[in-house]
């Protein structure tokens, strides 16, 4: 993309709005999550520091903390020879992706279920019920990922909750463009109303039970679905090869 077509895309996305030094990092982050998660900023588009910080009249500093924040939520990563740019959607590795969200989202769930209040149930008990007549793809995802922070959101252990974040951040991105085509129909919010109800019941083990099956179904129905792609593609692969061969 020629540097004039790049940043009038910048422009058009984020805007040019001259930001405050004291605000600027937090509005850059902010900024660049939105149009991460909602598509204006495809996987694999460049964010370079200098287009970025002309673009918002700031030094490159609040540039450069705003894209370390958002590499530690797995929206970015830093590629050799081409800088940050925005991270690819879950793909042929969901299976291992899905086996850390089980280990980090069970702990955090184990070190949160003692310290919920009611605040936290009835915020999780929203999302269900909002989720139960959502029809946007990209608020079925947003949704999703609210109600289970809202059952982590008491673990004690910050650097842990990091972690579990970037897991759902990647989790939303994929179902905000995924799954209507994933053809799943009206999805039944049966597994989030047995988390909750075992969760308030302070039945620990159970409730991280119901976790990993939970869990363990999404990663089965993405699996499929990503299988079905890579055999839809595999036939047009060959015919193109085949053409050349000939």
């Amino acid at each position: 993309m020629r540097k004039i077509d790049r940043e009038a895309f910048l422009y058009e996305v984020l805007g040019n709005e001259q930001l405050p030094a004291h605000l600027a990092r937090t509005v850059i982050e902010e900024k660049l999550r939105s149009a991460i998660l909602d598509g204006r900023l495809p996987s694999g588009t460049a964010l370079r520091q200098q287009e970025l910080a002309t673009l918002f009249g700031v030094s490159r500093m609040p540039v450069r903390e705003a894209l370390r924040q958002l590499e530690a939520q797995s929206l970015v990563r830093v590629q050799l020879h081409k800088g940050a740019v925005v991270a690819p959607l879950i793909t042929e590795d969901a299976v291992d992706a899905y086996a850390l969200r089980i280990l980090f989202e069970s702990e955090a769930l184990r070190l949160s279920i003692p310290l919920l209040d009611a605040e936290d149930y009835a915020l999780a008990r929203q999302c269900i019920e909002k989720l139960e007549i959502e029809t946007d793809y990209s608020r079925i995802g947003t949704l999703n990922r609210m109600f289970h922070m809202a059952l982590y959101a008491k673990t004690p252990n910050k650097r842990l909750m990091r972690l579990v974040e970037a897991g759902l951040n990647e989790e939303e991105r994929f179902l905000r463009f995924n799954l209507s085509a994933m053809g799943l129909g009206k999805l039944v919010q049966d597994d989030h109303w047995q988390l909750l109800r075992l969760a308030e019941a302070r039945e620990i083990d159970a409730t991280v039970e119901a976790l990993h099956n939970h869990l363990n179904r999404a990663v089965n129905a993405i699996t499929r679905y990503l299988a079905s792609k890579a055999a839809e593609t595999r036939p047009r692969r060959q015919r193109k090869q085949g053409t050349v061969d000939a």
